[in-house]
């Protein structure tokens, strides 16, 4: 009976030491995937970001799924790593979003403003891109981010 108590109590640190250790990992993996972004606009007003990279299929696939509210200075930065024209859509996304569309030289090629929560409408890049940056819905207009301003971040200094 003591030991049946004892192998009981040892099965039950293992699952929450598993647990612990896989929260703690998607954490880590999560932290390790946000830097930092810069839009400056035309007149040169600069716009700071915090953005999650996206940059396997499995990452671009889940996107900014399921989430019910996003800070205003965060996104998403889709590193498509090839330059093509993309189609994006909002399936299971809970918030509008605006898409900011562009090309390898870091140029913001086409703005779609208010995407609307879980329509499955196609959203095109108006043209080949190399990256794509999800942001509050509404943010681009507050901001005066337009196409044509430039985007600041590593990924367009590498992307071929």
């Amino acid at each position: 009976m003591k030991a049946s108590k004892t192998l009981t109590n040892i099965i039950a640190f293992l699952c929450i030491a598993a647990a612990g250790v896989f929260y703690f990992s998607r954490r880590v993996r999560a932290e390790a995937h946000v830097q930092k972004l810069v839009i400056v606009g035309k007149n040169g007003v600069r716009h700071d970001f915090e953005v999650e990279i996206a940059s396997t299929p499995q990452e671009q696939e889940l996107g900014l799924m399921f989430r019910k509210t996003m800070a205003p200075d965060h996104g998403m930065l889709f590193e498509m790593n090839r330059t093509a024209p993309v189609v994006f859509w909002m399936k299971n996304t809970l918030i509008p979003l605006d898409m900011l569309f562009v090309a390898p030289d870091g140029v913001i090629t086409h703005v779609h403003a208010n995407a609307v929560p879980e329509d499955l409408t196609a959203i095109p890049s108006e043209g080949p891109v190399s990256g794509v940056i999800e942001i509050d819905g509404g943010r681009a207009k507050a901001l005066g981010i337009a196409a044509g301003d430039r985007v600041l971040h590593p990924y367009f200094n590498d992307v071929k």
